[in-house]
């Protein structure tokens, strides 16, 4: 059984494919962006919208103004400092390193007779610094390692004599750890020496053992004095100092010996 259905006719246009092609063609005004808002009418006469801020920019005055301003120099005078470097103080001086002190004290500990306590009044680790180090290397020049070891020490000995004195005169007592450790470094200048005469003596003999003795007691003079007059103890410790000061120094010589 079949059913029939009533189609509308096909008509071809007779003017060819080119003028179907115009005739579908939308108008170029369709082809304008959607999100382009209509400009309005009052802009194209020049009056300004009252509620719409504008801003003008005039491209060729900016153009000129940075072609005439001269381009920022980093070697400007107001970059360059006016002071000159004449005017500041050494280094040396900036870090509270004092030469000429450090030299006063070197010569007031090798006159083991006269020592001038006063030089040592201000502490400084400048100056046992630099003979520590000495001792190390005049150590290293005869074979032995002993930069941990006298670093060591030394601070045992400076602490030892800050303990041994504070407690032998009590409240009494005005020696504080600093100016130990500068006096117990300072002293150490003769074994110093005495460690620098050891690369050419021979070793195991009496002149070894001799020289130890001697700059054992240069050194232990020396730190007691300076420890008695600086910290004004008086005569009546100054025994028991000085055999404190026996025993640190006779260890560094041992060290130089063997």
């Amino acid at each position: 059984m079949s059913r029939d259905f009533n189609a509308p006719p096909v008509v071809f246009p007779s003017g060819g494919g080119a003028t179907a092609a115009n005739q579908r063609r939308p108008p170029s005004s369709a082809m304008a962006p959607q999100f382009q808002p209509p400009r309005p009418a009052n802009s194209v006469s020049g009056a300004s919208n009252p509620a719409l801020p504008f801003m003008s920019f005039d491209m060729s005055a900016a153009a000129a103004s940075t072609s005439t301003a001269p381009p920022p120099s980093l070697f400007s005078s107001s970059t360059i400092p006016t002071s000159s470097f004449e005017d500041e103080p050494p280094l040396l001086e900036e870090l509270g390193i004092n030469t000429r002190q450090i030299w006063r004290k070197t010569v007031s500990i090798l006159n083991p007779i006269r020592v001038n306590s006063n030089l040592h009044e201000d502490g400084d680790l400048s100056g046992p610094f630099i003979f520590l180090m000495a001792f190390g290397l005049f150590q290293l020049l005869a074979g032995k390692f002993h930069f941990g070891i006298i670093l060591g020490w030394v601070t045992v000995a400076a602490m030892f004599l800050y303990f041994v004195f504070n407690m032998l005169l009590g409240r009494n007592g005005n020696l504080d750890l600093y100016r130990c450790f500068s006096l117990v470094g300072y002293c150490m200048l003769p074994m110093v020496m005495f460690s620098a005469i050891s690369l050419f003596v021979p070793r195991g003999g009496f002149v070894m053992f001799g020289l130890g003795l001697f700059f054992v007691l240069w050194s232990t003079r020396v730190c007691t004095r300076l420890l008695a007059e600086i910290a004004s103890c008086g005569d009546e410790h100054r025994g028991l100092v000085a055999y404190a000061c026996w025993l640190v120094f006779c260890l560094f010589s041992l060290l130089v010996i063997f």
